[in-house]
């Protein structure tokens, strides 16, 4: 009897296996198929004109933090690819951190209207979605360059005789970014702040507690998880950002992303570029393993 029924669990198990088996060669095929190609390529001496030559050394992932000098032969920090890593970092903490200030007033704006406008508010919130990115980001460039919107109502205003310049810097590929990723952190916001029992409020003022103290020991602990969500939703994609940097930044600005591409493009370093997108990628993973705790954690509480 014993026998019979592990004979049928067996079975099951193997019928499952096979059911699943053209998801998960897909999955290996598609998937980890090229990134195994990357990561192979990261280990490979970068060919003459392009591509790779089949020799492995680990040179390209030592070149990501040190270069040697032409002349003395002596190896020093690869100061140009830290700054690129250091302002890629830098950019995407600040977007994450500045849509958070905004987003989560927007997001507590929609979620206390009544239910029949919170889908009108949503609705014009996902609008941007409706463009493509490159439109967005000409968008966001004919506002903020010497001659866009900007500069000339300040002008006309009288509040400055010259354009600020922005367009080129940093602070513009900050706005871009904020721009393209604020949603993504509204609509995680959203759906923790839709779910927050609005009495806890009423009943922290009753004990006498201030306005930041209710925010601060009731309302942010609660709404944490959509927090961490918007989080890493915002800050994952601006680490790997390419369009907008590439424009807003004039190519000067590079993020990790344009300077991957300048590798496998007129670089012609195809090791160093496949090394750099995996450096990225063990990036995302922490960050990734980072909300996966935070997540976990904020369940148990």
């Amino acid at each position: 009897m014993a026998g019979g029924e592990a004979r049928r669990e067996a079975d099951r198990v193997r019928r499952n296996w096979l059911l699943s088996a053209p998801a998960l060669v897909l999955l290996t095929v598609g998937a980890a198929g090229p990134l195994l190609i990357v990561l192979v390529y990261s280990f490979l001496e970068p060919g003459q004109y392009s591509g790779v030559e089949w020799s492995f050394t680990p040179k390209a992932w030592m070149n990501i933090f040190l270069t040697r000098d032409i002349f003395d032969d002596t190896l020093g920090w690869a100061d140009a690819h830290l700054a690129i890593f250091w302002r890629s970092v830098k950019l995407s903490f600040l977007t994450t951190l500045i849509t958070f200030v905004v987003g989560f007033p927007t997001a507590w704006f929609i979620a206390t209207r009544p239910p029949s406008a919170r889908a009108m508010w949503l609705f014009l919130i996902t609008i941007p979605f409706w463009t493509n990115l490159l439109i967005r980001t000409f968008a966001i460039n004919e506002v903020i360059r010497n001659e866009g919107l900007l500069n000339t109502a300040l002008i006309k205003l009288g509040l400055i005789s010259t354009p600020i310049q922005l367009i080129y810097t940093d602070t513009a590929v900050l706005i871009g970014m904020t721009y393209v990723y604020l949603p993504l952190m509204v609509l995680p916001l959203y759906a923790a702040i839709d779910r927050f029992d609005l009495r806890l409020v009423e009943a922290g003022y009753d004990l006498y507690a201030s306005r930041w103290k209710v925010l601060r020991r009731v309302i942010l602990p609660i709404v944490k998880p959509g927090i961490v969500a918007g989080s890493i939703l915002v800050f994952v994609p601006s680490l790997g950002a390419y369009v907008t940097p590439r424009i807003l930044g004039g190519g000067k600005k590079m993020m990790i992303g344009n300077f991957i591409e300048l590798q496998f493009g007129q670089g012609r370093n195809w090791p160093l570029g496949s090394a750099l997108s995996m450096m990225l990628l063990i990036i995302v993973m922490v960050a990734l393993l980072f909300y996966v705790r935070a997540s976990t954690k904020g369940g148990k509480e």
